[in-house]
């Protein structure tokens, strides 16, 4: 655009919903007619939002988090966890499956905030100092269950006493929970529409007001920064404002498959498992679940299935093995498909509520059982034909004793 500084904008109509002009022979003939063409601001909209401090974490969302800015397992964050509430005290019980804090607890908020800062008094340097008075959405009776989400407690310590491990995951714990305690984000989002020769283009900006709790992620990388958005910068503009616009531009790319799955995009998958499903019912039904495993087992889970040979790292990625592809290649789609995990959950659910009975739903669960083996005997042989063994073989070695009277001793062959 000239008159200003100049601006993108992009084609409105013919974008789908990744914003994607899919057909190129349209896209170029809208180049070609826009170059040094007069444009005209039609739509011009400012409005104040916010954005609230993210929840206090479960299990899994401190595993993700952890392994997106750390590049740590879930099994290590899951091992540092019970070091950090077992045997420095340092933390509440870890393996909750909640993100919210019962009211009750805010009595205690406080003498928390006090021992945090005086153990990482780096988390609040040259930042606003945490409000206690201040009350998030974090504060909920109705969503905390047996266990409510993993906070730090009111011990004090010096943290050079930690393993830099568990430092770093304290840490984390410790700056979600100071976030309930700082107002919310506040930025101006601003959206504008331009014609240019009789079509319609369309930018948004981001103005940051008050960065409020995210003042305590300053030093966060653009990996785990909550919530992370780049806009341009508009200059100053008005409806109805007459511009000129000095060129089209076409920026081919190429859709990309799916990228190989994270210690972090693993986790989020097996706790959003519903985003993998197409039927609406599954889909409902398995957004109220807990997804794949729960907040105590998707670490094991995952652990189990390097330990068997069915997954491999490359870098930072995980990939499946010649032998856990052709485990997939010898189960029914109805196995190896998240769809069976909505259907039991259904089940229980109409147990819980005394619409059916115990019995109706294990009887045949044990003759698929049954029916699901003989199809492994079946396939399994002929999916795995070249697959090397995963593991290495064990000698095992008979135990040699010797008796003599009176005593009794053994030698063990190596």
């Amino acid at each position: 655009m000239s008159n200003l500084d100049p601006f993108a904008l992009a084609c409105q109509p013919y974008m789908d919903e990744e914003g994607r002009v899919l057909a190129k022979g349209l896209a170029e003939n809208v180049v070609s007619r826009i170059g040094d063409q007069a444009a005209e601001i039609t739509k011009l909209e400012t409005k104040d939002k916010k954005q609230n401090p993210p929840l206090t974490y479960n299990l899994s969302s401190l595993q993700i988090d952890c392994a997106k800015r750390f590049a740590m397992s879930a099994q290590d964050v899951l091992s540092i966890c019970q070091s950090l509430y077992e045997k420095h005290k340092l933390i509440t019980y870890p393996r909750s499956d909640s993100r919210y804090l019962p009211k009750e607890q805010l009595q205690l908020a406080s003498s928390v905030v006090a021992a945090v800062v005086a153990n990482a008094s780096e988390l609040v340097s040259n930042i606003p100092q945490p409000n206690t008075n201040l009350k998030s959405k974090v504060w909920n009776d109705s969503k905390v269950d047996a266990h409510h989400a993993i906070v730090p407690t009111e011990k004090r310590v010096d943290l050079t006493k930690l393993s830099a491990n568990e430092s770093k995951v304290y840490q984390q714990v410790a700056r979600q929970y100071l976030a309930q305690f700082y107002p919310a984000y506040l930025y101006q989002e601003t959206q504008v529409e331009v014609t240019i020769a009789g079509g319609k283009f369309s930018c948004k900006s981001k103005t940051e007001q008050s960065l409020g709790w995210k003042s305590l992620f300053k030093s966060s990388t653009k990996e785990n920064s909550p919530d992370r958005t780049e806009t341009q910068l508009l200059p100053p503009l008005t409806l109805g404002q007459k511009l000129t616009c000095t060129h089209g531009e076409l920026l081919e790319k190429q859709t990309q498959p799916p990228k190989h799955f994270t210690d972090a995009t693993l986790l989020s998958a097996m706790t959003g498992i519903n985003r993998f499903v197409q039927d609406p019912e599954i889909k409902k039904v398995l957004k109220e679940t807990d997804g794949l495993g729960t907040e105590a087992t998707r670490a094991g889970i995952i652990e189990l299935l390097f330990k068997r040979g069915f997954m491999k790292r490359q870098g930072k990625t995980i990939l499946a093995t010649e032998a856990g592809i052709g485990l997939i290649k010898s189960l029914p789609d109805n196995v190896s498909q998240p769809d069976m995990t909505a259907l039991w959950e259904s089940s229980l659910e109409a147990i819980s509520r005394k619409e059916t009975r115990y019995q109706d739903f294990m009887l045949p669960m044990q003759h698929q059982l049954h029916q699901l083996i003989e199809i492994a005997c079946q396939q399994l042989p002929t999916a795995l034909q070249g697959v090397k063994s995963t593991q290495s073989k064990k000698r095992f070695y008979r135990k040699k004793s010797t008796f003599r009277k009176g005593k009794t001793s053994s030698k063990k062959s190596i």
